[in-house]
């Protein structure tokens, strides 16, 4: 092995065992292994409802309002394009001219 390639494989395995890091994520709470459900989160038993997480609230409320802003509104904002004033200023000229 020549001493370029020693010397980059060494290089190399001292990089990855310093910044590996930890083998886990930091917000990672314990090894989870697959359930087979949504998200892994099993239901509740019978009879029982689901207790919302803290952030369902807000995000469901804040998407709910910006739903609403936006299907309400977008359809009523004034009618400010070039087009329009142009076709309505070309309506008031035409109706001037037969005026006459």
């Amino acid at each position: 092995m020549s001493f370029l390639r020693r010397a980059s494989t060494t290089a190399l395995r001292n990089i990855r065992s310093r910044a590996a890091g930890p083998k886990e994520s930091f917000w990672a709470d314990g090894k989870h292994e697959p359930t087979g459900y949504l998200f892994n989160e099993t239901p509740p038993p019978p009879g029982q409802s689901r207790k919302w997480e803290s952030w369902e609230a807000p995000w469901y409320l804040c998407f709910g309002a910006s739903t609403v802003l936006l299907a309400v509104g977008l359809p009523s904002r004034p009618d400010t394009s070039m087009v329009s004033w142009a076709h309505k200023q070309a309506e008031k000229e035409l109706a001037e001219e037969f005026a006459d």
